[in-house]
Formats: C-alpha cells, structure tokens, sequence
C-alpha cells in the first residue's frame, strides 16, 4: 500500500490524525522534532512547509504520508516534483496573525492554477476553506472545489485577538467555529472533510463527532519543548482517533 492509500484508508475509517509542523515554520531543527514525535505516536500524516530543503530532510525522517502546504500554486507544485504524497492550498489560519486573508475567488481561483501547472499529475490535492468566510460561502467554495477534483476540504477557525477564557472552555471556544464549519460541510459535499485549528485532545472527539474524517492538528503539538511531550500528545490524539474509529 502506498503511503497516501494508507493515509485514505485512515480517512475512510474517520481516523486521520495529521500533526502540523507549520506552513510557515523554517526552522529544520523543530519540524525535525514534530515530525519524529508524529512518527513515533503512530499518526496518519506530518504536513510541513514548501521548502525544499526542510522536504528533503523529512522525506529521509519518515516514511509517513507528507502534506507540504502552501498559498503559491508553483511552490505546491515544485514540492510534487520534490517527492509530496499530497498538497495542501493552506493553512490560511497562520497567515491572519499577519494581515494576510483570502476570499472565495482567490481560493477557487489559486486551486484551478495549481491543478493547471500540475497538468494531470495524479496527486493527492487538499484545499483548506478560509473559516473567516461565512457560511454560506464556504459551502459554495467547498461544492465548487469538489466539483474540480479535490480529494479533501479541511476547515478552520479564525485568529482572535480576543482574550480566551481560562480551562477547557477556552479550550472549546477556541475549536467552536471550525467544529461548525465541519458540521456545515459534511452536510453540502461528499468529499472527506479533516477538521483543523483549535483541535487538541480536549477538542479531537468534538471534531470527529462533527462529522470530520480526518484531525489536523498544529500548536498543540509543535508549540511543546520537547520530543517527549510532542509524542505523548500525537499519540492521544492517535488513540482518540483509534477509539472514534471503533464506533463507526
């Protein structure tokens, strides 16, 4: 089985775990950790930066499916040649905290590009639906781009400058607009959804509950200090993701 089969065979059974190094975190020694403590907890996929570089190092960590996400069609397509298993339109989440946001069109119209210069190259493509959207339009951008061929939506929150409250109910507040926007589009398409931002141990349940095939699942795990905590973390979610499996 290749190593993005097995990755669909996890979506199938709704029990996709794939841990975020960050599209926009350069520093090889820290997604070298993620991506071992991912490795080592047994999860899905390790979703990293489009730098060649940091792909080369962590085709030769891991024999888990790679994600190398991006918002420049060229740079997702330059990491197909580097040896991705899949490619990823995302994470807009990250970008917010810089001024940067993304509409309907310019996601619809960066996903055609892309398509177009991998021109029938067979790879697994995922678009993440900006969560600042409103609904409605989400679920339009979703239809269209099942329409195109995507094989996988994820969705997400929005950056708050809002001061969260203490505990789990921050915790839950954190992940309540991307469990919603999971809940809207399981509903409208067909196509696997995976649920990111705000997803956690305390929230992975949630979102598999929501109707999501797959957890993303970034700060959680690449924010931690050491291997040790990111590998206990990736495995709970591992095992959340097993239990939720187990009841499908």
């Amino acid at each position: 089985m290749s190593k993005i089969e097995s990755f669909k065979k996890a979506l199938s059974e709704k029990r996709a775990v794939k841990i975020i190094a960050g599209i926009d975190n350069f520093d090889a020694e820290r997604v070298a950790k993620v991506v071992l403590a991912a490795d080592k907890a047994g999860a899905s996929a390790v979703d990293i930066c489009a730098n060649p570089d940091i792909i080369a190092m962590v085709k030769d960590l891991t024999d888990l499916p790679i994600f190398v996400s991006s918002t420049k069609p060229e740079e997702l397509v330059h990491a197909a040649a580097l040896g991705a298993d899949a490619l990823e339109l995302g994470n807009f989440d990250a970008l917010y905290k810089k001024g940067i946001s993304f509409s309907a069109s310019q996601v619809l119209n960066l996903a055609k590009r892309t398509l177009e210069l991998l021109d029938g190259e067979d790879i697994y493509f995922c678009v993440t639906v900006p969560g600042e959207l409103e609904i409605g339009e989400q679920i339009s951008l979703a239809r269209e781009l099942e329409a195109m061929g995507v094989d996988l939506i994820q969705t997400e929150g929005h950056f708050s400058n809002e001061t969260p409250s203490n505990g789990v109910r921050g915790l839950i507040e954190r992940a309540e607009l991307t469990l919603s926007n999971t809940i809207e589009l399981t509903r409208n398409i067909d196509i696997p959804v995976m649920t990111a931002t705000g997803i956690n141990p305390t929230t992975a349940s949630l979102a598999f509950a929501s109707g999501a095939s797959a957890i993303g699942c970034g700060s959680c795990v690449n924010k931690l200090d050491s291997e040790i905590s990111m590998i206990a973390v990736a495995k709970n979610l591992v095992e959340i993701a097993e239990k939720n499996a187990q009841y499908v």
